[in-house]
């Protein structure tokens, strides 16, 4: 009488187990269809320049998605660090054009002033237990009004040394690529070969008991606080040095909403808990390739914005209905038992 029961529980594990996969790969899957969709559509997409194009305008992205990744596998966020990209960027021209100072040493100050203002966010985050969302809200808002009453025109024409870092390349590669992958390397190593790593997912997971085990909950994420606001200091040099201009109103303006959607594109949990570096790479790429794309076969940008949000949108359903099938099996599994 028992037959049928087990069977069908075998059964329903066995359509859920290729369901997970597919999930877990629908993003390359997509990657791979835009690739050769806009191969077919546009005879430009798959020349070296617009390939250069692509990870050039994909970089400062990666450079922000790698803490950011971080922070919101830990159940935290920055929704600030557009703004930070401003502050710095900025900073860095004023000192330049206005200052005189020399180059380094204004882009070092840009390094130091995005440092702090990603500490601010995390002690406010951290240590008073603030809503990550909130508080991040709050500063987006309050280092735009910053930049903004810094500078009103923006400073432009910060010489030779700055445009190399912004336009130049090494071995044909922009050196913005190179910085990227830097710090997606740091990043990997971090969180799969470090004790601190796995640290990260223990306060995701559950931070009361990370506590109780002796993780350090707080200065983990103080600490990636104030790293995705050096990364912002990073990205607000390298878009300022491109462009050579920095416009307080619109450099790094929007960022943060496309930092977040290629974190959760890559499937991250916005939950915490869950996420790999390998999955944020490709959340970037499939933005960089979707947005070229599209910027390509001359789709207006406000049709860009709609599929943009679509993406984000469908990707939050599938990490839904990822989440609801493990736990049926969780649950097939037990009653197997």
């Amino acid at each position: 009488m028992t037959t049928a029961p087990v069977a069908d529980r075998t059964l329903g594990a066995a359509r859920i187990s290729w369901i997970q996969p597919a999930l877990r790969f629908a993003l390359l899957f997509g990657l791979v269809a835009l690739v050769v969709y806009f191969a077919v559509a546009s005879p430009l997409f798959l020349t070296a320049g617009n390939l250069r194009n692509i990870l050039l305008s994909s970089s400062v992205l990666l450079i922000l998605a790698v803490p950011q990744a971080v922070l919101v596998i830990m159940g935290y966020v920055d929704l600030s660090v557009g703004s930070i990209i401003g502050l710095t960027g900025v900073a860095m021209g004023v000192q330049i054009v206005d200052a005189g100072w020399h180059p380094l040493a204004a882009m070092a100050l840009s390094l130091v002033l995005g440092t702090l203002a990603g500490l601010v966010n995390g002690v406010l985050v951290a240590y008073t237990r603030l809503s990550p969302i909130i508080v991040t809200l709050g500063t987006l808002q309050l280092y735009r009004g910053i930049t903004e009453g810094v500078r009103q025109n923006p400073p432009a024409g910060f010489g030779d040394l700055v445009g190399t870092l912004g336009r130049g390349a090494l071995f044909g590669i922009p050196f913005a690529v190179w910085i990227s992958l830097l710090v997606f390397g740091l990043g990997a190593l971090f969180l799969y070969r470090s004790a601190a790593g796995r640290h990260v997912y223990a306060i995701g997971v559950n931070a009361d008991a990370a506590f109780l085990s002796g993780v350090r909950v707080r200065r983990i994420p103080l600490a990636f606080y104030a790293l995705i606001g050096l990364a912002a200091g990073i990205g607000g040099i390298l878009l300022a040095s491109r462009l050579d201009s920095a416009p307080p109103t619109t450099l790094g303006d929007g960022m943060e909403l496309n930092v977040l959607t290629a974190v959760l594109l890559g499937g991250v949990a916005f939950t915490g808990g869950r996420g790999t570096m390998l999955g944020v790479l490709l959340g970037v790429l499939f933005l960089g390739v979707l947005s070229n794309g599209m910027t390509l076969t001359n789709v207006p940008y406000w049709a860009q914005s709609i599929t943009t949000g679509a993406a984000l949108v469908i990707a939050a359903g599938l990490d839904e209905l990822s989440q609801r099938r493990g736990t049926v099996r969780r649950l097939a599994a037990r009653r197997a038992a």
